[in-house]
């Protein structure tokens, strides 16, 4: 069971969001006071309510409305828009779309008595003293199962666990966090026999106490009010259990045993997502969790919003991530539609990266303004060689190279990795790089990898099986440039010093030198532009079928990114 969209209606700022589709990963974006916040905190009252109350919503209606109300989750007074509040019957409408598998399809006719398609449209109205539970369903069928709510809400319950974490993140509110995570993770002891048992020995132990304070409270009362009959003071089952589980202590040692809310807001917020984690990573007793964070890059050290970065991708694949951010780092970039936009006080998908950047204030170079992803490269003479290879062997590739979507771009040297990484990155690109199998490379991107630039499968390397180290000129067929290199050069490739197991760029110095030419930097250079322009020439006949193996999986890796 998944949430799928959200409709909020009249809550703070937003006046209508009409159906944003919520993805695994969901990424709020835009300028201050544009309404982002007031969209994520829609729909964690939405979800609050459905998720805390179910089936006891029907016997406590008017208690568990006056708890939502007093916990502040919904305020009428703050939350109804400014220019609605002179009518006392406006109210704010969240309507919460769910997709069902078809095991709860069969469960939940099994459970409500009605039959779903797979959609589940349910929205709660909030007004100033009430809140009601309404299933959208078109047709004869949706009034009925508005009568159900209760039931209904208690499906959903069952199945989602829900969890939100605001941008203002005091020691206090930490803790609560932290607490609120700790306690659902203790529910699943309740289960066990033993702990019944236990807990019954305990209610064994107090009731003689709370009799004996009962009588004390009769008699005195007693003498005041003759007509009372009997006191009894209790301790409700519920209330039992959840007193066992609703403190906690964390203690973090970092050379100093110090209580969690004694450590820095950054430490605060990373203990908890770090609980969220590991809540989410042992499946919160088979249910769904949706986790709503706002502005995770607050009191954050840099390297750490790197780390938290992959955390949160981590937790998307178990659970539903919705966030609010202003970093760049949080952006989603293989699904741009998966960043929702929220300017001029409406909401909508982003069409496509620039519209991204232009919502973030990020400005990219001229060759990255239309790209979506870019491929590194380590000089001129790879961008023009690989241009022409990938066009060659996919037209999916030939087709976004064509259109800007996929742009090539250049380091210079490997050891600028790190920097253009960074770039690339701010420039809110995804990327990966197609590298020298050398040292050089290896040291870059060792480097890129440990500062959180790059993952090890972001990286492609010219490898060869029978060779320590080759380069991307190491791929091609030599028949394709010898003639080039003797007409220009007076060098002969037909040699065996070209023939050994070195990288292509020793082979070739090592020949030159063996044939009496002199070799460096500046001939190197023009030997690669020409060997370039020969592959982009005729990059069908390029590639030595033999060894170009790594160029098939870059090509595999593009595919799959795009």
């Amino acid at each position: 069971m998944e949430l799928v969209s959200i409709t909020v209606r009249n809550f703070r700022s937003i006046t209508e969001a009409n159906k944003l589709h919520i993805k695994r990963s969901t990424v709020l974006l835009g300028p201050n006071n544009e309404g982002k916040s007031n969209i994520l905190r829609a729909l964690v009252a939405g979800l609050t309510f459905l998720t805390n109350y179910g089936k006891r919503f029907s016997r406590f209606r008017q208690r568990h409305i006056s708890s939502f109300f007093s916990r502040g989750i919904y305020n009428w007074d703050r939350d109804i828009p400014v220019h609605m509040k002179e009518n006392e019957k406006a109210k704010t409408d969240i309507l919460l779309e769910f997709k069902l598998t078809n095991e709860e399809i069969e469960e939940f006719r099994q459970n409500v008595g009605s039959n779903l398609n797979g959609n589940l449209p349910i929205e709660v109205s909030f007004g100033k003293n009430d809140v009601k539970v309404t299933v959208r369903k078109r047709g004869r069928g949706g009034p009925a199962l508005s009568k159900k709510s209760a039931e209904i809400a208690d499906f959903v319950s069952r199945r989602f666990e829900f969890q939100y974490i605001p941008a203002i993140r005091t020691a206090e509110s930490a803790q609560k966090i932290v607490e609120q995570i700790v306690a659902r993770e203790l529910e699943a002891v309740e289960d066990d026999p033993k702990f019944a048992k236990a807990l019954k020995q305990i209610e064994d132990i107090q009731r003689p106490i709370l009799e004996v304070i009962s009588t004390g409270i009769q008699k005195t009362l007693g003498r005041f009010l003759p007509d009372i009959k009997s006191v009894k003071v209790d301790i409700e089952e519920e209330e039992r259990y959840e007193a066992l589980r609703r403190h906690c202590s964390i203690v973090i040692d970092d050379g100093t045993p110090t209580k969690l809310q004694y450590k820095g807001d950054g430490v605060q917020s990373l203990a908890a997502l770090g609980i969220m984690r590991h809540a989410s990573d042992k499946g919160t007793k088979n249910k769904n969790l949706i986790l709503a964070i706002e502005e995770p890059e607050s009191h954050l050290h840099p390297a750490a919003i790197h780390e938290l970065r992959d955390v949160l991708s981590d937790l998307s694949r178990t659970c539903q991530v919705f966030i609010t951010t202003h970093c760049p780092l949080f952006v989603d970039r293989t699904n741009v539609k998966s960043n929702i936009i929220v300017a001029k006080k409406k909401a909508q998908p982003a069409k496509d990266v620039e519209a991204i950047r232009k919502a973030l204030g990020v400005k990219a170079s001229d060759n990255l303004r239309h790209a979506e992803f870019v491929i590194i490269v380590e000089g001129e003479d790879d961008k023009i060689a690989l241009q022409s290879l990938l066009s060659c062997y996919s037209k999916k590739l030939g087709k976004a190279l064509g259109e800007n979507t996929i742009a090539i771009d250049t380091l210079g040297g490997a050891s600028n990795l790190s920097y253009k990484a960074g770039l690339v990155r701010d420039a809110l690109c995804s990327f990966c790089c197609f590298l020298d199998n050398d040292d050089e490379a290896h040291r870059a991107a060792d480097k890129a990898i440990s500062n959180g630039l790059l993952k090890v499968a972001d990286i492609k390397y010219a490898t060869m099986p029978d060779r320590r180290e080759s380069e991307i000129e190491d791929l091609y067929n030599v028949s394709l440039y010898e003639n080039f290199v003797f007409n220009k050069y007076g060098v002969s490739l037909k040699n065996p010093k070209f023939k050994t197991r070195r990288k292509w760029s020793e082979r070739i110095a090592e020949t030159f030198r063996h044939q009496g030419q002199r070799f460096g930097d500046k001939i190197k250079t023009e030997i690669k532009m020409g060997v370039a322009e020969l592959v982009a020439s005729s990059p069908e006949k390029a590639l030595n079928d033999k060894v170009r193996s790594p160029f098939d999986a870059l090509v595999v890796l593009l595919e799959n990114r795009l």
